[in-house]
């Protein structure tokens, strides 16, 4: 599959130098360190589970809206305006 990356200047020159240093394609200098790092992150780099702080507000339906009736929603809004 082909994509389109976009990468620092220094970064794309030393991969590049690296590439040709050992005699393959940029491409599969890329394709060893995605599976590299991906193969690393079950075992080595699970992120801590988060805690959600969950905001609320005093709310609710307005009085004698029907949420369950288009036409009584469309009512009430153009009521108002």
């Amino acid at each position: 599959m082909k994509t389109t990356v976009d990468l620092p200047d220094d970064l794309f020159i030393a991969a590049k130098k690296r590439a040709a240093e050992l005699r393959q394609p940029l491409r599969a200098l890329i394709e060893r360190g995605l599976r590299a790092e991906l193969g690393r992150g079950a075992g080595q780099r699970q992120a801590k589970p988060r805690t959600i702080r969950w905001v609320t507000v005093a709310g609710g339906l307005p009085p004698g809206v029907d949420v369950a009736s288009r036409a009584e929603m469309h009512d009430w809004l153009r009521q108002q305006r």
